[in-house]
């Protein structure tokens, strides 16, 4: 996970118009005073200022002037929201990251999966495709998973003459199933702002992940087909297995992390401690890429990227906690069950708001702002955490590879050296399929739910 996936600075048009809608909803439904908790907050973002302070900011103006909350209640919120057991996952998953990401594991996996599937038409594309399927399966992040497939195969599909918009295209929606195919950080999130379990948002994401990346590899192979992108030859068996056998030290995290949450040897945040020790030992000694020297770097940066991470999220509880305080989430349940909404009209109005909200904000604030809001909501009409959760991370995938804010569309574009506008154009038959995915994981609720069902999860 990258720095500007926690706190981006980025341009924000079409927030206007966006925080006029958000401003009339909110006033619709919660009214009085409570309308201006969200005010201050869409505000205090329309000035470029961080999603964390800007949330801190509001939470203690609104605290300090509209309510009379304890400020003993909140300092005990605040330490009990952020000692729950699954928030430990996060830094311990950006560490296993970082340490994949410098190690050579995407190489590997690019030249395994290059080896599978090169010989059908737009063979690296397809390649790409599927290493960042593999990486995502280790990483838990979308711009690390970007960053690594990206920089090593965007290189090489220029040289081997594809159009460096097609290559682009495919990565940066590809990397986005960082988020979906377990482990992922933004499910860990959903987890501590719902209570949901994670083992089984982790489990529910693997079919829709795997559905995901096929879909998209699918929409690369036709264009390939349709402009006459070349393909590579046939690697032979051998080939392949020396290929497999070189990433199989990466391939087999897969294993720690899904194998031992499935078999009841860790819990999920005992798998990502695992798994960042795995990753240590895989990267400094088996493929001895990241020499010692440069451990105390990578552990920097992970501690960094982890602290503005809890930072977001500490000040994400507490401005659950006033809302909550102010019953706006009970009166925006009541306002949607008065209007006789049904859940396919609540969750054609969720997939709206969330894309709507991919606008103007990264993953993480939308998540910890939105998900206790719309959550009780969504229980009220039936609608089960699991599958209320994959539908929240698919339609976070989708706006990270769409402007303003797509987070992997800046990502590539360092990578590429193209421009926003340029990428955006690049990656509209990947987001077509997304979107059309997001329909199928929003009305077809045993696409998440079927797996954690049949393994005894729910």
């Amino acid at each position: 996970m990258s720095a500007a996936e926690l706190n981006p600075a980025k341009p924000m048009s079409l927030k206007i118009p966006l925080a006029v809608l958000a401003s009339l909803l909110v006033l619709a439904i919660a009214g009085g005073k409570n309308a201006i908790i969200f005010c201050l907050l869409i505000g205090l973002m329309l000035t470029g200022m961080p999603i964390s302070i800007a949330l801190g900011l509001t939470v203690l103006t609104f605290m300090f002037t509209m309510t009379q909350v304890p400020i003993e209640a909140v300092a005990l919120k605040l330490f009990t929201g952020i000692e729950k057991f699954e928030i430990m996952a996060i830094p311990f998953f950006i560490l296993a990251g970082n340490f994949l990401t410098h190690g050579g594991v995407a190489r590997r996996m690019i030249n395994f999966a290059t080896s599978m599937v090169g010989h059908f038409h737009g063979g690296l594309g397809l390649a790409a495709v599927l290493a960042c399927a593999l990486f995502a399966a280790v990483s838990g992040s979308s711009p690390a998973t970007v960053v690594a497939i990206g920089s090593i195969i965007l290189p090489a599909m220029v040289k081997q003459g594809f159009p460096n918009r097609f290559g682009a295209g495919v990565v940066t929606t590809s990397g986005a199933l960082g988020i979906l195919i377990p482990p992922s950080i933004v499910m860990v999130m959903y987890s501590v702002a719902t209570n949901t379990s994670v083992g089984a948002l982790f489990m529910a994401g693997v079919i829709p992940g795997l559905m995901l990346a096929f879909l998209l590899g699918l929409t690369t192979w036709w264009r390939a087909r349709k402009n006459g992108y070349p393909r590579m030859p046939k690697a032979s068996w051998l080939e392949r297995w020396q290929a497999f056998r070189k990433a199989i030290w990466g391939l087999l995290l897969i294993v720690v992390v899904m194998g031992g949450i499935y078999s009841g040897i860790f819990t999920p945040t005992e798998a990502a401690a695992m798994s960042a020790v795995y990753a240590f030992v895989v990267a400094v000694f088996v493929y001895r890429d990241l020499p010692l020297k440069r451990v105390g770097k990578v552990l920097l940066d992970s501690a960094s990227m982890s602290a503005m991470l809890l930072y977001i999220i500490t000040n994400a509880i507490l401005f659950s906690f006033l809302m909550t305080h102010e019953n706006i989430p009970q009166a925006m349940a009541a306002w949607l069950m008065e209007m006789g909404l049904g859940p396919i009209a609540f969750l054609l109005a969720v997939n709206l708001l969330l894309l709507l909200a991919g606008n103007v904000m990264e993953p993480s604030s939308i998540v910890l702002i939105l998900a206790p809001i719309l959550f009780p909501v969504a229980m009220q009409l039936g609608i089960h955490p699991v599958h209320f959760g994959i539908l929240i991370v698919v339609n976070m995938e989708v706006g990270m590879c769409h402007p303003p804010v797509g987070l992997n569309l800046y990502v590539a574009s360092g990578i590429t050296k193209m421009g926003i506008t340029e990428l955006t154009i690049a990656v509209w038959p990947w987001l077509l399929t997304m979107l059309g995915f997001l329909v199928a994981v929003t009305y077809i609720p045993e696409l998440s739910l079927w797996l954690p069902r049949m393994i005894g999860m729910l």
